[in-house]
């Protein structure tokens, strides 16, 4: 790890514990009420009681699985999709008005349609993931074949290729990092789809439901607790997909002039 990298995490990890410390005072100093919100040390150590729950990891479980799923199913659909408008502009320019007008609908607003399309409320959770992750998938993968270098796909057409020789061999070898930062982006969303389903309809368990259930027991530091694993777990997955992100595609950091 670089040394830009230990002191951006260090100078990060001192904002969030300075912050955690001034509430934590203020609790304690009674400008806030503890019995409207807790105080930090009482979440966080409701918290740490959280990690060996086996009710809360299960419900952890069934957040996480969905989220998966969901992902590669998006990844799936989207970026074939987005391969072929992107290599094919005529098809890119009937289908873009359509996808100008889905893009920007919320998901959570899609809930009712997905719980009367799937019976399962899991199920509809899982559809709802693949709709939120299919369009940053989607629009990285356009906009990494418009990125392609058109020296080189000439080059290959000169030797004889094909179409599809030159988008296996080099459309898409260039567009993969993009497609890498639609993951990464999609990654980040997954969760808060997942957990908002689950607080509404229940999804089959998961954290959002652990929520309502927490909070119907007034018990506000489990909330805030499971709220606390939430953030972590979504720290976390994006911490390692941009690790991984920056690992296999460091060269085209280092083309782009971001690796300096």
């Amino acid at each position: 790890m670089s040394p830009t990298a230990i002191r951006r995490g260090t100078l990060g990890a001192a904002g969030v514990l300075g912050f955690l410390a001034l509430l934590e005072a203020a609790g304690r100093l009674g400008i806030i009420d503890r019995n409207v919100l807790p105080y930090v040390s009482t979440v966080l150590a409701t918290a740490a009681e959280l990690a060996a729950d086996d009710e809360f990891r299960r419900h952890v479980l069934a957040t996480l699985t969905a989220c998966a799923a969901g992902l590669l199913i998006a990844v799936a659909v989207a970026v074939p999709a987005g391969l072929l408008l992107g290599a094919v502009p005529v098809v890119e320019r009937s289908v873009r008005p359509l996808v100008e007008f889905l893009r920007p609908i919320p998901s959570v607003a899609l809930i009712p349609l997905a719980l009367f399309l799937f019976y399962d409320s899991a199920d509809a959770k899982t559809a709802l993931i693949v709709y939120t992750c299919a369009w940053p998938l989607l629009i990285q993968t356009m906009y990494g074949l418009a990125d392609v270098d058109p020296l080189a796909k000439e080059t290959l057409r000169g030797f004889g290729f094909g179409a599809t020789a030159v988008l296996l061999r080099v459309s898409l070898p260039s567009a993969a990092p993009f497609i890498a930062t639609g993951v990464r982006v999609a990654v980040g969303v997954t969760l808060i789809v997942a957990v908002s389903v689950e607080i509404i309809t229940g999804g089959g368990g998961g954290i959002g439901h652990y929520l309502v259930q927490a909070g119907s027991a007034n018990r506000a530091d489990r909330v805030l607790a499971a709220v606390v694993w939430a953030g972590l777990l979504g720290l976390a997955a994006n911490l390692l997909f941009t690790a991984g992100e920056r690992r296999l595609f460091r060269w085209h950091r280092e083309r782009t002039g971001e690796a300096a």
